[in-house]
């Protein structure tokens, strides 16, 4: 699975079949669900999807960090 030091991707087993979370680390101690999808068939689709959600997930995040920095430099 794709990780970084902030953020993860989980796969896990639910009743209507697999599920997929991105998972973001607040502190040491703590993480929060910042995306999460139930529902697929198989646990191959939900890392997929897990897989293709955090890549723009983090594409996102690039882009907004770019225009803060901007911003601030003026």
């Amino acid at each position: 699975m794709a990780t970084s030091k902030k953020f993860s991707c989980a796969v896990i087993e639910t009743e209507d079949g697999w599920g997929a979370e991105i998972k973001r680390r607040v502190t040491a101690r703590k993480s929060r669900v910042s995306k999460r999808q139930t529902g697929f068939a198989s646990r191959v689709e939900a890392r997929a999807w897990a897989e293709k959600e955090l890549t723009e997930f983090f594409k996102t995040l690039g882009e907004s960090n770019k225009k803060k920095r901007r911003v601030k430099n003026g």
